[in-house]
């Protein structure tokens, strides 16, 4: 078991408070030392330079597919090269009706260092990496890897 720890700063810096003009801008801080300027995303009042957490939400799950694509790959002996991802998320109602991150598309790019596996294996790793990441077994949202993804 372990613990996982983010430290989210934000203060109202003297400026008005009504939904309007409150500013949405705030930090994430890690135990690594790391800060990231987060805000809203522009649809809702944030800035457009920060994280947003429906980004950050998107690259959690790409970030921990890929670590665990790449430990199994690893584990098979199959040699990555390079692995790249433009995961897009999709918000809109979820059968509650709520507004929600209900799928994430990862969109994948793998490059072999050594010999190509087959599509069949490929997919397999994908499936695995599916099951065994993290933040996908933490969450309700529907995680799919689409099309081409170095096969």
């Amino acid at each position: 078991m372990s613990e996982h720890i983010a430290q989210i700063s934000w203060s109202r810096d003297g400026r008005e408070f009504t939904y309007d003009t409150y500013d949405r801008d705030h930090t994430w801080s890690f135990d690594g030392g790391v800060t990231v300027p987060a805000s809203a995303n522009p649809a809702f009042l944030g800035s457009p330079g920060p994280v947003d957490p429906e980004e950050a939400f998107v690259a959690a799950l790409s970030s921990c597919h890929m670590l665990t694509f790449l430990a199994i790959a690893a584990r098979k002996r199959l040699v990555v090269e390079s692995y790249d991802d433009r995961a897009v998320g999709v918000m809109e109602k979820n059968a509650a009706g709520r507004l929600a991150v209900t799928r994430v598309i990862l969109h994948p790019t793998i490059t072999w260092g050594g010999p190509e596996p087959d599509p069949e294996q490929i997919e397999k790793v994908h499936h695995l990496a599916h099951e065994q990441c993290f933040i996908a077994n933490s969450v309700t949202t529907e995680v799919t890897v689409a099309g081409d993804s170095g096969i």
